[in-house]
């Protein structure tokens, strides 16, 4: 047995019974909206994604907080006190502050428990794509890996995860500082809705500008399938941000366009929860696979 646990944040936009399935452990994150503060947990016992996502259509601002060092540190310690090591998957360094909270929490918790191991992985993920790689680093593990091995895997594999996206409402964009504000009202008025990616420095850059949801999406496949490793057996993941017939719609299509380029993947759909809502927006329509490259 590999006497290691897997953590991540909720960031990546799983679900309670695929995090249960793989057994991974998720420390939620803190997210703010009309001057209230929730915790993002999957089974959104706080708030519902779908007042989230309503606060957030009636104009109200949303904003989110990193992980600090005493919150790591209390999510940890009971994991190591019980003698196990800790593999982190952290949320993309070049999204969030939240990777040099966590490597100061593991330094201060070494101290404390110096027979024990913990090993960061640094995702340079969003969302679903931070999940793939949660799902690769359990495989890896029911496969056996030790925990240095697998941490030596997951950094190359993690640039073999595609983020496909498009938002609903460009004006998310704009308020988060991605867009100016002249390019924004030239884009609402002609419905350009840019199609995203995020690069190997873990950072969001917009691709294609596409005009209408249905273009954004098909071309979402088409640069979901230009890049498909059909080498590698992994599932697919497509996130939503309370659009559920969007992708379900996207879901049909995928199925489809698998069908006809002879590949086979198993497609989940999760929800994208408020940390990654807050600067997406409600309507944001994601699209997670494995690939050749970023």
């Amino acid at each position: 047995m590999c006497n290691y646990v897997i953590v991540s944040d909720s960031t990546c936009d799983l679900t309670d019974e695929l995090t249960s399935k793989w057994d991974v452990k998720i420390q939620p994150m803190t997210f703010r909206i009309n001057d209230n503060e929730y915790k993002n947990y999957f089974d959104e016992r706080d708030i519902s994604l779908k007042d989230f996502y309503d606060k957030m259509r009636a104009g109200n601002n949303a904003s989110t907080s990193q992980l600090n060092t005493v919150e790591v540190e209390d999510f940890f310690r009971p994991y190591l006190k019980e003698g196990k090591d800790i593999l982190c998957i952290a949320f993309s360094s070049g999204l969030s502050g939240s990777y040099n909270s966590i490597r100061i929490a593991k330094d201060l918790l070494l101290e404390e428990y110096p027979e024990r191991k913990i090993i960061i992985v640094d995702s340079l993920c969003a969302s679903a794509g931070e999940g793939l790689l949660v799902y690769e680093a359990a495989k890896n593990r029911n496969k056996g890996l030790s925990l240095e091995d697998n941490a030596k895997n997951l950094e190359e594999f993690k640039f073999k995860i595609q983020h496909w996206f498009t938002v609903y409402d460009i004006d998310t964009l704009r308020r988060g500082g991605r867009l100016s504000n002249s390019t924004a009202f030239v884009a609402k008025m002609l419905n350009i809705k840019p199609v995203l990616n995020v690069d190997n420095e873990g950072h969001l850059q917009a691709i294609y500008k596409k005009v209408g949801r249905k273009v954004a999406m098909r071309q979402l496949i088409d640069s979901t399938i230009a890049g498909y490793n059909k080498m590698e057996e992994n599932i697919t993941i497509i996130s939503h941000a309370d659009c559920k017939e969007d992708a379900e719609l996207l879901k049909n299509m995928l199925e489809k366009a698998y069908v006809n380029e002879g590949i086979k993947s198993e497609i989940y759909i999760t929800k994208i929860g408020p940390v990654i809502g807050s600067h997406a927006g409600p309507g944001t329509l994601a699209l997670f696979t494995v690939g050749h490259k970023r």
